[in-house]
C-alpha cells in the first residue's frame, strides 16, 4: 500500500479549516480521514481537528483479520464518537456554537475497503483508467439533483451547492453513510475536501492520477496545484491510497 497526503489553504481563505490523517496498518491495510470544518470565527478548524483526533484515537490500532461487517461497525462507531465530541464542545462553548465538519473516511484491508462519509467531502475510486464517485453529497443541491429537480450540470454551478443537509458535530446524533467496495492491487482511492472537487473536473483528476511520469506524492501535489490554478476558492485537501501491484505490504 502506498499513501500520499497534501493540504493547502488556497488563494482566498486565511485559515486552513481542513484536517486529515492517514496511517498504514502492519498487515498492509490503511486508515484515512479528511475533514472540512465550518462554523464561526476559528471554529471550523477546531471542529475538524477534534473530529480527526477522535477518529484517530478510535482506529489507530485498526488491522489484522477484520471482516467487512466489523470494519463497517468500527467506522460508524468512530464517526459517532467524533460527532459526540465535536457536538459537546460546540454546546459548551459559545464561540464554537455553530461549528461542525464534513468527514470522509476509509478503512482498507487486503481485498476490500469500507468508506464512510458525512457532508460533501468525497471519496473516488480510480481503477482501469476510470473514476467513480463513491459518495453522495449531503447537500441541498445534491438532494435536488438526486430527486431530478435539477441536472448534474446545474448542480455543479448552483449558487447554493455548499449548503449542507448533514454534518458532523451540529446535532447530538448524525448518521454516516457507510459502504463496502471491492479492493485489489492497482486500485486507487482519492479522499478530498470540496476545495478540490468543486474546482477540478473528473477528467483532470483521472489524467493526473494516470500520469506515468508522476509518483504518488507528485500526483497529490498536482491535484492541489490544479485547484489553485482554477482559483483556489477554498481550502484543498487530498489523500491518495494506492494498492501497490509489486510490494503491497510496504510503503
Amino acid at each position: 500500500m502506498l499513501m500520499a497526503y497534501r493540504s493547502d489553504v488556497g488563494r482566498v481563505r486565511t485559515v486552513n479549516e481542513d484536517r486529515a490523517w492517514a496511517s498504514l496498518a502492519e498487515d498492509g491495510g490503511a486508515v484515512a480521514i479528511v475533514a472540512d470544518g465550518m462554523g464561526g470565527h476559528q471554529a471550523g478548524d477546531v471542529a475538524s481537528e477534534l473530529a480527526v483526533e477522535a477518529f484517530r484515537e478510535s482506529l489507530a490500532s485498526f488491522g489484522g483479520k477484520v471482516s467487512p461487517d466489523e470494519a463497517k461497525a468500527r467506522l460508524a462507531e468512530a464517526l459517532k464518537r467524533a460527532n459526540g465530541i465535536v457536538y459537546d464542545m460546540a454546546s459548551q462553548n459559545e464561540q464554537y456554537h455553530s461549528m461542525g465538519t464534513t468527514v470522509v473516511a476509509v478503512l482498507q484491508q487486503r481485498n476490500y475497503a469500507v468508506v464512510g462519509h458525512i457532508g460533501d467531502s468525497r471519496a473516488y475510486l480510480i481503477e482501469g483508467g476510470q473514476i467513480r464517485q463513491l459518495t453522495e453529497d449531503h447537500t441541498l443541491v445534491g438532494e435536488l439533483a438526486r430527486s431530478g429537480q435539477i441536472t448534474p450540470e446545474e448542480a455543479a454551478v448552483h449558487p447554493r451547492r455548499n449548503v449542507l443537509t448533514r454534518a458532523l458535530g451540529t446535532d447530538p446524533q448524525v448518521e454516516a453513510d457507510v459502504q463496502e467496495i471491492a479492493w485489489q492491487p492497482g486500485c486507487m482511492l482519492l479522499l478530498c475536501s470540496d476545495g478540490l472537487s468543486n474546482m477540478v473536473s473528473d477528467q483532470e483528476i483521472v489524467q493526473t492520477l494516470e500520469a506515468s511520469d508522476l509518483d504518488l506524492d507528485a500526483k497529490a501535489e498536482q491535484l492541489v496545484e490544479l485547484a489553485l490554478q482554477a482559483g483556489g476558492d477554498d481550502n484543498i485537501t487530498v489523500v491518495l491510497l494506492l494498492g501497490d501491484t509489486v510490494t503491497e505490504q510496504e510503503e
